[in-house]
Order: C-alpha cells, then structure tokens, then sequence
C-alpha cells in the first residue's frame, strides 16, 4: 500500500500577496518604499495644515484662496485613496476604521465632503466647524512618533501622582478664593467666590491677568504668598512625569515598525514574531 504524501503547505492567493504588499508599504517603515511612503505622506499632511491655516487669513489676493481650495480638494482626494487602501490593506477593515487612527484618518477626509452638501457653503458656521476641523489632520503625524507609546505609558502611570495632585491644588484653590473673598469683597472686584476662585487660578498658575487684583495689605500678603506657591506647584507635575519618563525609557523594550495587518496594533517589540493583540502572525 503506498504511502501517503504529505501535504504541502498552501500557497497564499495572489490577492493576499498583494494585500501583503500593499500593507508593508503603508503600514510599516522597514522598506525603502515604506519610508518613502511615510515621508510623502508626512509632507501632504503638513501641507494641508497650512492650506486650512491660510484659507482663515483675510485681505490676500482671491486668486491665492482659488489655488488654495483647489490645492485643498487635491489633498482630501489623496487622502481620501490612502483611507480607502488602509482599508484594502488589513484583513479586518472595521477593526482599523473604529481604532484611534481609524477615525482620525476618516475626520481628515470627511469635512471636506460634508461641505459640498452646503451650496452656501461660506454663510453657514456649520461648515466653518467643518473646515477648521481639517487641521485635526495633524494628529495623523502621531502614527509616525517612534517615542508616542514611551510618553504615554508616562503618562498613564503618573495619572494617579497627578490627580492627587491637581485635588491638592483645588483645594487650595477654593481655600485662597473664599479668603481673598472676605478680605477684599465686591468693593475691590471680588464679588463672589467664584470670582474669587478665578483669581486664585490666574494667580496660582502665574498667569496674571490683571483683570483683579487685591487693594488691601492683608490681600496683597495673600496674594504674595500665593505666587510663590505657584512656582513650586509648576514644578510638581513637571517631575513627577520626568520620573515616570525615565523609568518608562529603561523598561519599554526596543519597538519595531512592525503592524499587525489584522487588528492594526503597532509598538512590538523588535523580536516579536506574533500581534502583542490578536496573535496573528506578523
């Protein structure tokens, strides 16, 4: 009785090589054409952000705006093919849509087109919003920050130093504000404590407006000592993120451009050979 062969493995279809393909180019930045791809994109992204900038500027020539809208609905058509091939590029579409950069791909493009419903486009304050909102393309940058996951992991652990902290000085707030309100009263511009609490902020955080300030001794001591409360509070959040950055840098291991083509997920480490988020083979 003859032996059985063993089956050979089978040869992926053409359409998923070139979805392979496709998704190397422009999700990952380990290839020539990956990096050339993500530097053209970077430049458009940049450029559309001074498009829409300049569009809000008043008194230039109005054959600058034509060639400024023109060159903004070039932009959102180029956009509007890179949206489409994330898309085609991952084997599941709807996961990559609903993530982080999902829907910022999708707010670069969409204002754009909601415009073109709106005849009256210039009268309506809706599509001012809309329009503005084209300069939420900059977060599109985001995706190209190797040291984003580092900062945020910072961030997220110092979120408990920090929120005990910011309790602190609301407390302080409120303490500073009631008392400047009973020093100084509505004669001298603190008419509530509300008021008075805004003042305590400006104060606090050594803004200083100038729009209140106290006219009595007592107020003014007050006021002294809360300056210089200020300083150090500046400096609490600034070292408590610092240490958590430092910490952060020695424990994060070293992440490739690796993205999983299924779930999205980037940020693995450089030996990764399965998604950190699904297990798909990378």
């Amino acid at each position: 009785m003859p032996l059985a062969t063993p089956s050979r493995p089978e040869t992926p279809p053409d359409g998923d090589g070139w979805r392979k393909r496709l998704h190397t180019v422009i999700f990952e930045a380990d290839t020539a054409a990956g990096r050339a791809f993500d530097l053209v994109l970077i430049a458009l992204i940049g450029l559309s952000v001074l498009v829409v900038s300049l569009e809000t500027v008043g008194g230039l020539p109005e054959w600058l705006y034509e060639a400024l809208r023109g060159t903004e609905w070039v932009l959102t058509v180029i956009f509007t093919i890179e949206y489409l091939l994330r898309l085609v590029a991952v084997r599941r579409p709807v996961v990559y849509a609903a993530s982080f950069y999902g829907i910022v791909d999708l707010l670069a493009i969409i204002p754009t087109w909601i415009s073109l419903i709106f005849p009256g486009a210039r009268v309506l304050m809706v599509v001012r919003v809309l329009r503005v909102m084209r300069v939420f393309r900059v977060l599109k940058l985001t995706r190209y920050l190797s040291e984003a996951r580092t900062i945020s992991a910072a961030l997220s652990a110092s979120a408990r130093k920090i929120s005990v902290f910011l309790f602190a000085v609301v407390t302080v707030v409120i303490i500073v504000g009631s008392l400047m309100y009973i020093v100084e009263g509505p004669a001298n511009g603190f008419t509530s404590i509300p008021r008075s609490m805004y003042w305590s902020i400006v104060t606090l955080t050594t803004v200083g407006y100038g729009d209140i300030s106290p006219r009595t001794a007592l107020g003014q001591a007050l006021a002294s000592m809360v300056m210089i409360l200020g300083y150090g509070i500046i400096a609490v959040p600034t070292g408590i993120v610092t240490a958590e950055l430092s910490q952060q840098s020695r424990q994060t291991p070293t992440a490739n451009t690796q993205v999983c083509d299924g779930c999205g997920a980037d940020h693995h480490a450089s030996d990764a050979q399965f998604c950190r988020r699904c297990g798909i083979a990378l």
